[in-house]
């Protein structure tokens, strides 16, 4: 590492190699080969006698020996990237040197170049998903009926499950999957289209035969990889991919900070934790802190990963006719750090989900401090069995509920509702009677532990059955 200039934190410190690679100079360099390959391949085999065979095999022997610092010196010199690999392709394949590119414009390496990589970094996103989704999955089944406290707007409401909760994670999740399997199909070759989509080049090339440039399009596109091809084009693919793209990942981006902002909540509660490194340090002051650092860092990252979207919905909108230039520049940045964030805040999720830290004692204390609220519904119920006015006994629980509230903030005692209850004369119930009414905790959590059950046999596992080639596979240590 070149500690005297700038180092991309998402490569020094976030992301993982398989993804890293995949947008490394040398993958995109010898993917461009493998374009200039597949081309002149195809070309021959549909009869073009400009190309023979022992060009396209000298070719296929140079993909993988670059040589960059010929490339870079003549980028400097006539400033343009392709046409400078071409050159230096051409120096090692002096008998092919001829043929390279051949009908082709700059974006037919770059574009079908950076849907090579696009699919394959979906893939790996994929991966990530399905095992993150394997990790709840586990957690909610062995937590399935753990009453703890629920809350809207973070006020203390009525009793779920551990494992309820965290089912609603995965179902986020799993619309992630979903758009992630939709964007898959729409990623296709670009294909051999020409330099402004119509195929003009190669119709000339091929003597007009028409039929020969459709079978072009697809052979270098099936050499590539690629089962199907965006029908047409102008220069580029188009970039309302890239929009869509951004968007998908975005949503992991939003599942991922909604995930990580309630595991930071539950730390500070102490009711469920990240896992904790024996030697990590929570705070340079404050020996005792257990600080969610993990979900702290996914919060961060996908807060950057959710504002992307919008630069290339800018770039999608702004490509005058066939093309223009300004999106260079920024798909360079913006297209490598989605994929980047997205794996980062992946890497991220499955670390945490595979040993996250209960503590039933401290979910029993707030369940204990706010239950007598919580069972409010239910005396209110038996009293009216009891033959009282709904009304009436609905005013009564709500003085005793307010003055019971305001004690408990006011001067930290216990809560005592149930005891100021037992001594209001209006109400038909004494002390012994209103506890066994309360009951334990579960009965409080509706069809929670049920629910669990339903979702993880009928929507998870058949998601789960259908990746199992996927799971386990997943490098998830963190570098700092």
């Amino acid at each position: 590492m070149d500690r005297d200039v700038y180092q991309e934190p998402l490569v020094s410190r976030y992301t993982s190699p398989e993804m890293q690679e995949l947008f490394s100079e040398r993958f995109k360099f010898t993917n461009w080969r493998r374009c200039w390959v597949a081309l002149a391949e195809a070309q021959h085999e549909l009869g073009l006698e400009l190309v023979t065979q022992e060009m396209v095999n000298e070719l296929k022997s140079h993909i993988e020996d670059i040589d960059f610092e010929v490339a870079a010196a003549k980028e400097k010199e006539i400033r343009h990237d392709v046409m400078a690999h071409v050159y230096a392709y051409g120096l090692q394949c002096p008998k092919a040197e001829a043929i390279i590119h051949l009908g082709a414009t700059s974006q037919f390496v770059v574009c079908n170049t950076d849907l090579i990589i696009q699919k394959k970094a979906v893939r790996l996103v994929k991966k990530a998903l399905v095992n993150v989704i394997a990790n709840l999955a586990g957690f909610c089944r062995d937590y399935k009926d753990m009453a703890t406290l629920g809350y809207t707007h973070y006020q203390p409401a009525q009793p779920t499950t551990v494992g309820k909760r965290n089912t609603l994670y995965i179902q986020d999740l799993l619309m992630d999957l979903k758009y992630i399997e939709i964007l898959e199909q729409q990623v296709k070759a670009r294909g051999a289209k020409g330099t402004v989509g119509t195929q003009a080049t190669f119709i000339e090339l091929f003597q007009g035969d028409h039929a020969k440039v459709r079978e072009l399009d697809r052979l270098v596109s099936k050499k590539l990889g690629f089962d199907t091809v965006f029908a047409v084009t102008g220069q580029t693919y188009p970039r309302k991919l890239d929009m869509k793209t951004a968007e998908t990942l975005a949503g992991v981006g939003s599942s991922a900070h909604k995930f990580a902002v309630d595991m930071r909540l539950l730390s500070n509660l102490k009711v469920q934790e990240e896992p904790f490194a024996k030697k990590q340090v929570g705070s340079s002051a404050m020996a005792y802190k257990r600080n969610p650092m993990r979900s702290e860092r996914m919060t961060g990252l996908a807060r950057k990963l959710m504002g992307l979207p919008a630069n290339f919905a800018a770039t999608a909108s702004n490509q005058w006719f066939e093309r223009t230039l300004d999106d260079s520049a920024i798909r360079r940045m913006d297209m490598a750090q989605t994929f980047l964030l997205t794996d980062a805040i992946l890497k991220l999720y499955v670390n945490i989900t595979s040993d996250m830290v209960v503590y039933p004692k401290q979910i029993e204390r707030y369940l204990r401090v706010e239950l007598p609220f919580m069972a409010t519904e239910k005396i209110l119920m038996a009293c009216v069995e009891r033959g009282r006015s709904r009304q009436d006994m609905h005013e009564v629980i709500r003085e005793h509920s307010v003055a019971a509230g305001l004690a408990v903030k006011e001067q930290g005692v216990e809560n005592d509702l149930l005891v100021r209850l037992a001594y209001d004369d209006r109400v038909p119930f004494d002390l012994p009677e209103l506890e066994n009414l309360i009951g334990n905790y579960q009965e409080f959590t509706g069809r929670a532990e049920a629910q669990t059950d339903e979702f993880l046999d009928e929507v998870v596992a058949p998601v789960l059955d259908r990746y199992q080639h996927m799971i386990g596979d997943v490098d998830a240590s963190l570098k700092v």
